[in-house]
């Protein structure tokens, strides 16, 4: 049975910017929030000016001043990947407090054009006074210097304690790229859309260009540009709209350290914290989800993701993807628009998980422009995972479909 929380809050709509992925005209992040912000009230029918609480990575009092608009509620929390799903367990606190009725999460990075508009492409959060912080510093010298060489170690020492090996997490790669052929907004869609899209091999992702042992370029996530924008609200507003509501049954977040010198055991993470509060806010457990939307921003962040949510037995997360059940037509689907590998990842991926639950949930998931045949899943059960830093904070979620 559902929690007392269930149906205490609903997402009700969720929107893209007009382009995103590898775009040929550079855009900023402010352009990217906007057009998701209008899509959503487009397609909502919720008029800007009756949102009265804002949550971004940063951005809120920007974006406010943009749409004209004092909201009751601000939230800046920007913890990485995850923080948006942070952003809606807040968000359904505040409207179970009855502080705010209509929450705007948004989402705006310019990954891939921001070296084109002649910025670094760094992120909006966690930032010091110099160009590396002291926890930089402290880490590089153990090669812990970039997000690819933090999660080889992860991925090393899990292939350690479980006798995996490289090739076991080549499957999550192909069949997230199987999901992505089915989503004419993925990056990696076709060939046509990109020359290295379409249906790829595990034997291609094992033979793709190294970037740090063991991850090949195909084991890790793409850097593009994405906008989103999704809208959490109470009850009594989503009984008015015509979209149909997702509703939040339960929500949990946690974190296990800042850098990866701190991390207790390389082949676990937060999530199995994160996980266990949102499970039992909601009244539910493992065995009740029927599909997941996790982070992958390498393979083996989906890997052990899924193992943290008790979805797998530790050092058989893999398997979800090696033997076909997270793929099109499995009986588990997993990243159903392509994930951070193939469909788009601008450098914090939490916002396509939302929005991307919400389709599948709602069904709308298939209807030309969010996926093609194949694509809408019959799942009314949807945990979802966001992973921030190097595998360090982490947000769960679990979304319901209405009755």
């Amino acid at each position: 049975m559902p929690g007392a929380l269930y149906k205490s809050a609903a997402i009700v709509g969720a929107a893209e910017a007009n382009q995103i992925g590898f775009l040929k005209e550079p855009v900023t992040a402010l352009q990217l929030h906007i057009e998701a912000i209008k899509n959503l009230s487009d397609q909502t029918g919720i008029p800007i000016s009756r949102i009265d609480g804002v949550f971004s990575t940063g951005w809120t009092t920007e974006l406010c001043e943009h749409l004209g608009i004092k909201p009751k509620y601000i939230d800046t929390t920007a913890v990485g990947g995850c923080s948006f799903e942070l952003h809606v367990h807040h968000a359904m606190a505040a409207i179970h407090a009855g502080i705010i009725d209509v929450a705007l999460i948004s989402h705006g990075e310019n990954g891939h054009s921001a070296g084109q508009l002649g910025g670094r492409g760094v992120s909006n959060y966690a930032r010091g006074a110099g160009d590396l912080s002291p926890a930089h510093e402290m880490t590089m010298a153990y090669g812990l210097n970039s997000a690819p060489s933090n999660y080889a170690h992860a991925m090393v020492r899990h292939m350690h304690r479980y006798g995996t090996v490289r090739e076991d997490y080549a499957h999550i790669a192909k069949v997230t790229r199987d999901w992505a052929t089915l989503n004419p907004r993925a990056a990696m869609y076709s060939k046509d859309k990109h020359p290295f899209g379409g249906p790829i091999t595990v034997q291609q992702v094992e033979e793709s260009r190294l970037i740090t042992w063991p991850l090949t370029i195909l084991h890790c996530c793409m850097v593009t540009d994405h906008g989103g924008a999704v809208f959490v609200v109470s009850p009594k507003v989503a009984a008015s709209l015509h979209t149909p509501p997702v509703w939040i049954a339960g929500a949990g977040e946690s974190m296990g350290h800042g850098t990866m010198m701190e991390m207790d055991d390389f082949t676990k993470t937060s999530a199995r914290l994160s996980a266990e509060a949102a499970y039992t806010m909601a009244g539910l457990g493992p065995a009740d989800m029927e599909m997941a939307q996790v982070y992958d921003s390498f393979t083996i962040t989906a890997a052990i993701t899924v193992e943290m949510l008790g979805l797998a037995k530790p050092g058989e997360g893999h398997l979800f993807w090696k033997e076909g059940r997270a793929a099109p037509g499995g009986d588990f689907p997993i990243n159903t628009n392509g994930g951070g590998l193939s469909f788009n990842h601008s450098g914090m991926y939490g916002m396509p998980l939302l929005i991307e639950a919400y389709r599948q949930l709602s069904g709308t998931a298939e209807d030309g422009v969010n996926g093609d045949p194949g694509k809408q899943t019959s799942a009314r059960t949807c945990v979802v995972n966001g992973t921030g830093g190097s595998l360090s904070a982490t947000g769960t979620l679990v979304l319901l479909a209405d009755d």
